[in-house]
């Protein structure tokens, strides 16, 4: 199942024309990555739970590896690569990237324009062991079968001062997942389900 799984993402993966931010040229760039991996008859994508920093607005937050364009970079793609052997000591093969996911607007600030986020999806296919640097408190594997059971899906608040929102989350093993990584994995799983599939809607950028 899971195999066969995988091989569905990788083939909707290669029709999907994800969108690119239409202010992008205007904004700072980031890259992320979503490794995707078999293991124990589960496909499961790699996140990592940020380190507690002060002043980060992502801190302690579940997210995949990946960080800020730097000028060393030839593009989004060298970003991601760069970031994930960075932080967690995971080298990736361009062969290994099966697509590309809608880029997102991070903002850590209410004002501004925000910075453009690209998504970029890896197959692996060997066992690896992780060195997690500084930026990164734990490194996991959740199934993307636990994210596609709707039944998993719960909701939360978030607040800042006027804003309150309902939104969407999930649980797994007591960590929250929640925000644009949910937003990317939500695309993800779209491509599997089809839009929503099941999932209750809610606003995207």
């Amino acid at each position: 199942m899971s195999v066969a799984l995988l091989n569905l993402v990788e083939t909707r993966l290669a029709d999907h024309r994800p969108k690119r931010h239409r202010l992008r040229p205007f904004m700072k760039r980031c890259a992320v990555a979503l490794v995707l991996q078999v293991r124990e008859g589960e496909l499961c994508v790699l996140m990592i739970r940020r380190a507690e920093r002060p002043g980060d607005p992502w801190s302690g937050q579940m997210a995949f590896p990946g960080g800020r364009m730097e000028r060393i970079d030839a593009n989004g793609f060298a970003t991601a690569v760069r970031e994930t052997e960075e932080e967690v000591g995971l080298v990736l093969e361009a062969d290994e990237c099966v697509g590309r996911l809608s880029e997102v607007n991070a903002r850590s600030r209410i004002r501004g324009l925000g910075m453009a986020v690209s998504p970029f999806v890896f197959r692996l296919r060997r066992e690896v062991a992780f060195a997690p640097n500084h930026e990164v408190a734990e490194v996991v594997w959740v199934p993307l079968e636990f994210l596609l059971d709707t039944d998993n899906r719960e909701t939360m608040v978030w607040e800042r001062k006027p804003v309150s929102l309902t939104l969407p989350c999930y649980f797994y093993e007591g960590r929250r997942i929640w925000g644009l990584s949910l937003r990317m994995l939500d695309e993800l799983m779209d491509l599997v389900t089809g839009p929503s599939g099941g999932r209750p809607p809610w606003r995207r950028d």
